[in-house]
């Protein structure tokens, strides 16, 4: 019996980063895999820390495809709203391709929607609101799409596990072990939902405690700073801009406008990618 292909792609989340292994991390995809059916699939995990739709378009998906998938996982987006370069309609014409190439081979392609960083971290309201307009913009293209490409898709920036401490490490914006399980275990069910997975279910059950309190706050004091000052050094100046810009608008009490345009901005998007393949097929 030939043994299923799963492939994953995307950034420290589907890496692991939050669910510690002897060798590295393990992590939701790594989870999974064995659930998929009655025998272990083959499991590559390309997924890299940092990573943003760029890199997994150039460098990820020509080893993901090479491995002749029947199942492939796309989750990214985050680090693509942290960066002063972010552009919706690069970012959806990306996934698009990477989401077209898969499919077109057969594969079944898993999907997901995530939490934005800025409430994640506890930002200020001001820093943090312009953080959640792009990502709920990256979340409803990866929506859309993945309704075009007939994706399996875990609304994973919605339920109760987002507020659940327990599910998450110490750094506020991966999840723990827990928090691994739990997209494990949810992207189980919409797949034998399908019939997509026949194997065993993920034990939601941790091997290791879940971080202290203390814990998350010496990360955030010591190696947190770190990270935020990393991520941020070249999205800070247009941050405090946008959030200037927040702040304009709260104040004169428009601050749907700001609402409207990421709206209208989704929608050019994705019109933009319907206008290229009418033209690729003409």
């Amino acid at each position: 019996m030939t043994r299923v292909r799963f492939v994953a792609l995307g950034d420290s989340l589907t890496e692991g980063v939050g669910d510690p292994v002897a060798n590295g991390w393990r992590g939701w995809a790594a989870l999974l895999a064995p659930g998929l059916a009655e025998e272990p699939a083959e499991f590559t995990n390309l997924a890299v820390s940092g990573a943003q739709t760029r890199d997994v378009l150039e460098r990820q998906l020509p080893a993901g495809l090479a491995e002749r998938p029947d199942v492939a996982s796309v989750v990214v987006g985050v680090n693509d709203t942290l960066r002063c370069t972010f552009d919706l309609h690069a970012v959806a014409a990306r996934l698009d391709t990477v989401y077209a190439a898969f499919t077109g081979r057969g594969a079944l392609l898993l999907t997901a929607c995530l939490p934005d960083p800025g409430t994640m971290l506890g930002l200020p309201g001001a820093l943090a609101r312009p953080l959640a307009r792009r990502q709920r913009a990256v979340n409803a293209v990866i929506h859309a799409l993945s309704q075009r490409y007939g994706a399996v898709h875990l609304h994973a920036c919605e339920g109760d596990w987002i507020t659940d401490r327990a599910m998450w490490s110490a750094d506020r914006l991966h999840p723990g072990e827990r928090g691994h399980r739990q997209l494990a275990l949810r992207f189980h069910a919409l797949l034998a939902e399908r019939g997509a997975a026949t194997g065993p279910a993920p034990s939601p059950e941790a091997e290791l405690p879940a971080p202290t309190r203390s814990a998350s706050l010496w990360w955030l004091a010591t190696a947190g700073t770190g990270w935020v000052a990393r991520r941020c050094a070249d999205l800070l100046p247009q941050l405090l801009t946008l959030a200037a810009d927040e702040l304009r608008h709260h104040a004169r009490g428009t601050t749907a406008r700001l609402d409207l345009r990421t709206s209208a901005a989704v929608s050019a998007a994705l019109a933009s990618l319907s206008v290229a393949e009418r033209a690729d097929a003409a």
